[in-house]
């Protein structure tokens, strides 16, 4: 059920997102940049990079079906990604406690170049996730 939210949020279809892998801690986002996420530079914006780790982010804290939300999120960029570049961001659990979990978030092309890292954590509420 996660997996089908995750890929019908409206934002992310917009931004040619696709869940592509799911597992306890883990997940692997998928986006096709179109020529409107780019900056004035002709590169993919920033803010399309970061959504996507952030959807890889809410896809791999949520995994264990509690909820989870963002406290912190630390973005390196590290090369610019071209539009015509297909991106990927991984998301891995690095560690989780009751309330609190980390995350490493890599973001590659197709070609495995590494484009921008990322650490984040979110904290874990005592509420399982529900879906109507």
């Amino acid at each position: 059920m996660l997996r089908s939210k995750v890929d019908e949020q409206p934002f992310a279809r917009r931004l040619g997102m696709r869940l592509v892998e799911l597992d306890e801690g883990y997940s692997k986002v998928v986006m096709e940049p179109s020529w409107e996420n780019r900056n004035f530079f002709g590169t993919v914006h920033g803010g399309a990079i970061f959504s996507l780790i952030d959807q890889a982010f809410g896809a791999a804290a949520n995994s264990h079906g509690a909820v989870a939300v963002a406290i912190s999120v630390t973005v390196d960029y590290l090369r610019p990604a071209s539009p015509d570049e297909t991106l990927y961001a991984e998301a891995r659990e690095v560690s989780r406690t009751r309330r609190i979990s980390t995350y490493n978030i890599e973001v590659r092309n197709q070609e495995g170049q590494l484009k921008a890292t990322c650490l984040a954590m979110a904290y874990r509420r005592d509420e399982r996730i529900q879906f109507e």
